[in-house]
């Protein structure tokens, strides 16, 4: 029997309640993170938190398969997202629609998450039509860096809002049953939130959204490559674990461990 958070619950859910969003790539923090959100991201920040990679770009469609289907083997509760790669569904929409196909068959998530606006808005309709749930992507897109080289926050100016709010509109009348709105000003987030029914969640663009997202690793403060202004750091867990490795290595040079206790 199937006890997730479905995309009904989640609008039956947003007046009373913020949405909580966390990334996910693991069995162990899919385990922990069940029990708290209402949904599960398994984004392609996977490509920087997990292997190490300068940004999302090289993040294939088998990595996002693994992880995707660890993260559902491994929670009951929340409703579970999808990052399509870089490259995987930009072209045309059968092309994107056969990605997003292959990873909901193979992993069982509910959902998928696409980057962009009203370009990929004919690309949103032929996927959601055909059965399969859309989060789309505004504001700051990760997977488009080398446009402008560096992470920048949008909604600066006049231009930039309403090339967003028309972004929005086209991929709420696309179909899709969420957006991610990340690093933009907060009034433009407001504004967004206030003129659609879409579901709103932001990342660094404010109070107004119906919820929230952060990617696990630096809300844990795993990751400590680059620190965007937007996140809040819950824990040091990058010191915790470089401590309880340093007394390990020092246990066992100094021939503290294993002791009698840790032995057959």
């Amino acid at each position: 029997m199937n006890n997730r958070i479905t995309i009904s619950d989640l609008y039956k859910n947003k007046q009373k309640s913020k949405i909580v969003m966390l990334t996910c790539y693991t069995a162990p923090i899919a385990k922990i993170l069940d029990n708290h959100v209402d949904i599960l991201l398994v984004g392609d920040s996977l490509g920087m938190t997990v292997y190490g990679h300068n940004n999302t770009l090289s993040v294939t469609k088998r990595m996002m398969i693994d992880h995707g289907k660890c993260v559902v083997d491994n929670s009951k509760n929340a409703l579970v997202v999808i990052d399509l790669p870089f490259g995987s569904y930009e072209t045309d929409k059968i092309r994107a629609f056969d990605t997003a196909a292959e990873i909901i068959s193979k992993t069982n998530a509910n959902a998928v998450k696409l980057e962009g606006g009203k370009e990929i808005s004919e690309t949103v309709d032929f996927i959601v039509s055909r059965g399969i749930p859309v989060m789309g992507h505004l504001g700051l897109m990760p997977q488009k860096i080398n446009l402008k080289g560096k992470f920048l926050s949008v909604g600066k100016n006049k231009i930039e809002e309403k090339k967003i709010l028309d972004d929005a509109k086209s991929l709420s009348e696309a179909g899709v049953f969420s957006f991610v709105l990340e690093a933009m000003k907060s009034e433009l987030a407001k504004k967004i939130t206030k003129n659609f029914d879409t579901i709103s969640l932001g990342i660094g663009a404010g109070q107004h959204c119906d919820g929230q997202v952060l990617v696990i690793d630096d809300l844990l403060g795993l990751f400590g490559n680059f620190t965007p202004k937007f996140v809040k750091k819950y824990s040091d867990l990058k010191s915790i674990i470089d401590k309880s490795v340093k007394q390990f290595s020092k246990d066992v040079k100094d021939r503290k461990f294993p002791t009698k206790k840790y032995s057959y």
